[in-house]
């Protein structure tokens, strides 16, 4: 379980976890809940919940005691008392100021650890299992099914809402439980805002249209992107796409186990500011993808991690040039201990729809 995987990187200071995130108490139970405490402890576990969620709660999580929250401050408190918790660390990247207060208030005789949880969590969670793996690949393989039926189905005069909708049925109707966020479809102009929004604009021939999409099964997400012309292209365009695919490509030639996230961003980065783009290039080359669309670890000229095996990434380069049009190509990998593997199965050569 994965609440053993939390337990058993407490450090010796400290007694026990105090997890009020929907997505983590969610990836240590298996139960998503927007209305729950998990405490997690060398000496037991129990997850604090209402009326409305308790019977649910009980048929699914096995690796805690379920506890009605009617009257939280005493089952809370007493809960510590009876694991012998006198240092409890709390998700510092997650907890509010206000709930921070309320908590140590109630444990007058618990001290609250506020430390960088990363290293606790993150370095958890972004290791992922062979079940991990599979969810992750399924909610992929619905994404790019969906997106092969929609592009049948795109012609000039749809809008970038329309086309959008038409995306997010695809997804859910194929079997999706929820969509891994707000579906970007963005054309001509619009396709410069690296996340832009799906506007009432139409589709007309010579546009690049860019579609950022993914699908969640199991709680776990996927994320890709391709651009795509319709009708025809300008050579300018062309050349932008081909640069950003050569950028991508060597970004995932340099993905394997010990290789820092800086050196994998900077084979894109370079590679398109060689090519005299460096200035339409600001975002990350790519991000950790699991139970949140953004987890650790990040490529990033910011980062000061290295990827090991069990790492699921997306590798995303982009070139916006501003008011005019925008290119990104996004694959989705998780590495591996010879390199990695590719979930995104779908083209990425320039494809042009008549």
């Amino acid at each position: 379980m994965n609440i053993e995987k939390l337990i058993s990187s407490l450090p010796d200071y400290a007694d026990g976890f105090l997890i009020t995130s929907e997505c983590n108490i969610f990836y240590f139970t298996g139960f998503e809940c927007d209305a729950g405490v998990l405490l997690a402890t060398k000496n037991g576990s129990c997850f604090f919940t209402d009326s409305r969620y308790t019977e649910a709660a009980e048929n699914t999580i096995k690796c805690a005691q379920v506890l009605d929250n009617a009257d939280f401050p005493e089952v809370f408190t007493k809960a510590c008392e009876r694991f012998g918790v006198r240092r409890l660390l709390c998700e510092t990247s997650r907890m509010t100021v206000r709930a921070a207060k309320r908590y140590g208030e109630l444990l007058k005789d618990t001290e609250l650890l506020f430390e960088d949880d990363i290293s606790f969590i993150g370095n958890i969670r972004r290791r992922k299992s062979e079940q991990e793996e599979l969810l992750i690949e399924k909610a992929q393989r619905i994404s790019e099914k969906a997106f092969t039926d929609v592009l049948r189905e795109l012609r000039p005069g749809m809008t970038e809402k329309e086309i959008a909708l038409k995306l997010d049925f695809a997804m859910l109707n194929g079997g999706a439980e929820a969509l891994s966020f707000q579906t970007i479809v963005v054309s001509g102009e619009n396709s410069s805002k690296p996340h832009g929004v799906p506007s009432d604009r139409k589709v007309g021939f010579g546009d690049m249209i860019t579609f950022d999409f993914g699908s969640v099964v199991g709680g776990y997400h996927s994320d890709m992107t391709r651009t795509v012309a319709l009708g025809s292209c300008s050579d300018v365009q062309k050349n932008v796409y081909c640069v950003v695919l050569e950028a991508q490509e060597r970004a995932l030639r340099a993905i394997k186990p010990d290789v820092t996230c800086v050196s994998v961003d900077s084979a894109a980065r370079d590679f398109i500011r060689e090519k005299g783009y460096g200035d339409c290039f600001g975002h990350g080359t790519g991000h950790g993808v699991g139970v949140e669309i953004h987890e650790y670890p990040n490529l990033s000229p910011l980062s000061r991690e290295t990827l090991k095996p069990g790492d699921v990434v997306t590798v995303e380069p982009g070139i916006y040039v501003r008011g005019s049009f925008g290119v990104r190509i996004e694959d989705m990998v998780i590495v591996k201990e010879n390199g990695y593997r590719n979930f995104t199965q779908f083209d990425k050569n320039l494809i042009t729809i008549f």
